[in-house]
């Protein structure tokens, strides 16, 4: 999951009234019926939790040999594409792995100073850099309450014309503080870490207005206890250009013309090995290509997609939708994206394509909404797991196939985010604590992995993802292979049946 942090807006979707629901997770039951081709339910049964575990073990240990991360640019990603890429070429599928190159930006100074001491200061993506030398103002702090910055009033009652605003992480996103710090008068900006760790390759998600960087929770309340002394900000940086790989793979067979598309990146952060953001999203979906073969029985090609550089801004599943022409944009009939869908102390969230849940980001493109109900489903129906919407936020790989045009859905179990006590009486877990207390941190292993949500998560992946593979009949109007080779047979005897009574209504004339 990229680091564009930000709350997700999560309200629950009603299930349909005949459907009673459980008050907590129960034993995952036999089917209840829930209708769907064939092929999804074989798939399904195929895609087991050892297998996808055992691409959980293999990322673990690439990182473990690669000085602990997977992320772009390194030998640990480099190997993370070889596995995934190999396993893809051994089951028959076509294989390839685009490059693109992308900007990084390398730190030069990352720095505030208070006195004689000095804390880690990292600058956000997209933050403006500060002069040689940095600059000073005195420390003011946002009072902490439950939306620190998040509000205009909350830098009411202090002067903060040239000062340097330290702000707590979280409740808005990182942009949203630093322009309300900005428009009350301060020079730069100073983010607090809310849980243990740095605030490495975090982002502003767009060009900030004042320099604005990010320091750990323990160096974070240091400063908080410093307020109102002179601070120095130095934050410099410069841009190298680097190279990075997807990994793409496709079904031999199947309608090329209206492709099921299904993602999840494959890089990690810096820190750490990322085995829950996102090798589970890239060990599900791998699982899920590997069981169903390179050349299945499907009416609609199925491209899976492995995205590089996420972590760093989206990178890869842009470069990649940007590298289409529009007739190759038009060939995707829909995209399909799962980023964490294992997380510790699991949520439940499905992307709410249609805005039924009325807040946040509003709806995807048309059938974005079919796409979620899919999801729906198959969880509250054969899962008897209630689940909750998430908005469209731009936080991960669907961004740019929105943003074209092509509706897309998919599944999240939570990141950075606090887990409510209403959600803990519907999935258990422990409230008041995140989804994924290890977010972006070294402690993202394969000890700290939901087994029973990845292996849930699992199946829906692959049932929804086969399911489409035979119609997206309601999602674009595509009729399955049956339907419209019945349609053709309807048409020609109707045709045949016309033409018999022409030529009879001559013999009568005549």
């Amino acid at each position: 999951m990229s680091g564009r942090t930000g709350i997700r807006r999560v309200l629950v979707i009603a299930a349909s009234a005949s459907l009673a629901l459980a008050a907590a997770p129960v034993a995952d039951a036999a089917p209840a019926g829930l209708k769907g081709p064939a092929l999804a339910k074989k798939l399904t049964q195929n895609v087991s939790a050892d297998g996808v575990n055992r691409h959980l073990i293999a990322f673990q240990r690439i990182a473990d040999r690669n000085g602990g991360n997977r992320a772009a640019g390194t030998t640990g990603y480099d190997a993370s594409v070889e596995y995934v890429a190999g396993k893809l070429r051994g089951a028959g599928f076509d294989v390839t792995t685009p490059e693109f190159t992308y900007p990084v930006q390398v730190t030069d100074a990352a720095t505030a100073k208070v006195g004689t001491t000095t804390y880690e200061n990292l600058p956000l993506t997209y933050s403006p850099q500060t002069p040689v030398g940095g600059v000073t103002g005195p420390l003011r702090a946002v009072p902490e309450d439950a939306t620190p910055g998040c509000e205009a009033t909350d830098f009411a009652g202090q002067d903060f014309t040239g000062s340097i605003a330290l702000i707590r992480r979280g409740a808005c996103t990182f942009d949203i503080k630093h322009r309300n710090a900005a428009a009350a008068g301060a020079v730069a900006v100073i983010v607090a870490n809310n849980v243990a760790g740095s605030l490495a390759g975090f982002t502003l998600g767009a060009p900030g207005v004042v320099p604005t960087g990010g320091t750990s929770q323990v160096d974070g309340n240091a400063l908080f206890a410093k307020a109102g002394q002179p601070v120095t900000v130095d934050l410099r940086y410069h841009s190298e250009d680097r190279v990075s790989r997807n990994v793409i793979a496709q079904t031999r067979t199947g309608r090329k013309d209206n492709v099921v598309v299904a993602g999840a990146h494959l890089d990690s952060v810096a820190v750490g090995p990322g085995i829950n953001d996102n090798g589970t999203g890239s060990a599900g979906l791998l699982e899920t290509a590997l069981q169903l073969g390179g050349s299945p029985k499907v009416n609609n090609a199925v491209r899976f997609g492995w995205w590089g550089a996420e972590e760093i801004g989206l990178l890869g599943s842009i470069a990649y939708v940007k590298s289409l022409t529009f007739e190759q944009q038009l060939d995707i009939a829909l995209y399909l994206n799962f980023d964490m869908i294992g997380s510790p102390n699991a949520g439940y969230f499905v992307y709410d394509g249609d805005n039924s849940d009325g807040v946040g980001a509003g709806a995807g493109p048309y059938g974005s909404g079919q796409i979620e109900k899919s999801f729906v489903d198959y969880l509250t129906v054969e899962k008897k797991i209630q689940v909750e919407g998430t908005d469209f936020t731009g936080r991960s790989d669907y961004g740019e196939f929105i943003k074209q045009g092509i509706p897309a859905g998919g599944l999240f179990t939570g990141a950075e985010v606090l887990k409510t006590p209403a959600q803990v009486a519907k999935w258990g877990g422990q409230a008041g604590v995140a989804y994924d207390p290890n977010y972006h941190l070294a402690g993202d292993n394969l000890g700290n992995i939901d087994r029973k949500a990845l292996d849930r998560n699992s199946d829906a992946l692959a049932w929804v993802t086969a399911s489409y593979a035979i119609s997206t009949e309601d999602v674009n109007g595509v009729p399955p292979r049956k339907s419209r080779a019945a349609a053709r047979a309807a048409a020609a005897k109707s045709l045949s049946v016309e033409s018999h009574d022409h030529d009879h209504s001559h013999d009568v004339v005549a």
